[in-house]
């Protein structure tokens, strides 16, 4: 699409407004929602700042609009808390015309009347869109249709201490092969454990395999190498697979067997997590996101421009299969923007959410928070490739990201499948009895709204 195109695309979407109410006034006022944000404040800015292209757009094509964006910043605690006041203000006519949001809030935006369909908007630009990593949509999908637009991206997977793999015996073609050994289905969530409780057997290493020790989504890619599909996309429901989970509860159960995870693991605080992979350095594996590359390379005494040392250092794969052959996984939490259905000024909101997805202002928020890119064309910037190094080497991974399902009720799986991990990891229940107990408590907390398979 042609510059004079896409120009034209904002005339559209500007001319809209001269049936609205607003359009009254010279200018228009779109107004975007988002959570005060200090460790990410270019989430709202973009959207700003997109306002500031959009009507150097209509001035140089000789339309006398122009367009404001008024900033409501909230002051909640987290995504969640901000999502359900949104939906409330949404409820009483008071809903932004853009917001900021975690993307498992869709289906809910959707349900509540909030969410617009962008599926005409995308094709109306798309070559504002065309650069947009594939599997990232994914993450804005509602029964097959986006209702979003991804603002950033991140990478979740499994961190290896190379340095402790050597002291193991392992030989430097063994490191270099690992992260092409798992998405070949060569190297399994088995062998990860044999080889963390060889390490601990060995005293290489205190502890062998780490992972968060609360409630969150990392142990979903987990959960995905056994084939464990959370959502059905058709029905909108929650899922799980009654054999698989039993399945993912026993390898728990072998992992803690091997010594290869600490017993007592969902008992730690993130302090001693973090400080046993890279403050003292006692574990061999831990699996997180890689926000943590930088305090990584300080931890390793690296410059941060260091990326042959730190990959000397550090091995990153996907999450193994559980099986011979199998397909690896990894996990991504998008930000995403959406359009309010019911706004007056809907096609100039949407413009601004295009404005504020291209590869300059994503890649300014990108660099500045760890993030990886939201196109793939974000990794040959000049900005990115100075300061990005680590987001960039993260980026092939996202081929295989999950992503929480886009329904109101994944807080609520997720703390259940936890009682599970921790009941079988502390040895309270067999595999086959936590398994029961979790359906049990899925089939009562959610009722209707997940389904139990097999």
């Amino acid at each position: 699409m042609s510059m004079k195109a896409i120009i034209g695309s904002a005339l559209v979407a500007a001319t809209a407004l001269t049936a609205a109410p607003a359009a009254i006034a010279e200018e228009v006022t779109v107004k975007l929602w988002s959570r005060a944000d200090r460790a990410g404040p270019l989430r709202a800015g973009n959207i700003v700042a997109a306002a500031d292209t959009l009507n150097e757009m209509l001035k140089a094509a000789g339309y006398d609009k122009t367009v404001k964006v008024e900033l409501i910043e909230t002051n909640a605690k987290g995504f969640d808390a901000d999502a359900l006041d949104l939906l409330k203000a949404h409820s009483v006519g008071q809903g932004p015309d853009i917001a900021v949001a975690a993307h498992e809030w869709i289906g809910s935006f959707v349900e509540a009347g909030f969410a617009a369909n962008l599926e005409g908007h995308i094709a109306s630009v798309s070559d504002m869109y065309a650069d947009i990593i594939p599997s990232l949509w994914t993450s804005v999908s509602y029964k097959g249709e986006r209702y979003g637009v991804p603002q950033d991206s991140e990478i979740r997977m499994f961190f290896y201490n190379n340095d402790k793999l050597r002291e193991l015996g392992k030989s430097e073609e063994f490191i270099a092969g690992l992260p092409a050994a798992v998405n070949s289905g060569e190297f399994t969530l088995y062998d990860v454990c044999d080889l963390a409780g060889e390490a601990v057997e060995k005293g290489v290493a205190e502890q062998g395999l780490l992972h968060r020790p609360n409630v969150g989504p990392d142990f979903q890619m987990l959960m995905a190498s056994f084939g464990i599909e959370m959502y059905n996309q058709d029905e909108a429901k929650l899922q799980v697979s009654a054999s698989k989970l039993e399945e993912y509860f026993g390898w728990l159960n072998y992992c803690v067997g091997k010594k290869a995870i600490p017993a007592d693991m969902t008992s730690w605080d993130w302090s001693s997590v973090h400080n046993a992979f890279r403050g003292d350095k006692t574990a061999l594996i831990k699996f997180h996101g890689i926000w943590h590359g930088n305090n990584q390379l300080k931890a390793w005494g690296l410059e941060l421009s260091d990326k042959e040392g730190y990959f000397d250092k550090i091995t990153w794969t996907n999450a193994p299969s559980a099986s011979k052959g199998g397909e690896p996984s990894n996990m991504s939490h998008p930000i995403v923007y959406v359009v309010n259905e019911q706004s007056e000024v809907k096609d100039v909101a949407a413009m601004l959410v295009a404005l504020a997805s291209q590869h300059v202002p994503n890649t300014r928020h990108a660099v500045t928070t760890n993030h990886t890119p939201i196109a793939y064309g974000q990794t040959a910037m000049p900005e990115f490739v100075e300061k990005g190094w680590l987001q960039i080497a993260g980026t092939p991974l996202l081929q295989y990201a999950q992503f929480m399902p886009n329904h109101s009720k994944i807080g609520q799986y997720n703390a259940i499948t936890f009682q599970g991990v921790q009941a079988v990891e502390t040895g309270e229940m067999g595999p086959e009895e936590a398994a029961e107990f979790v359906l049990d408590e899925l089939q009562a907390e959610l009722g209707d709204d997940v389904i139990i398979l097999d």
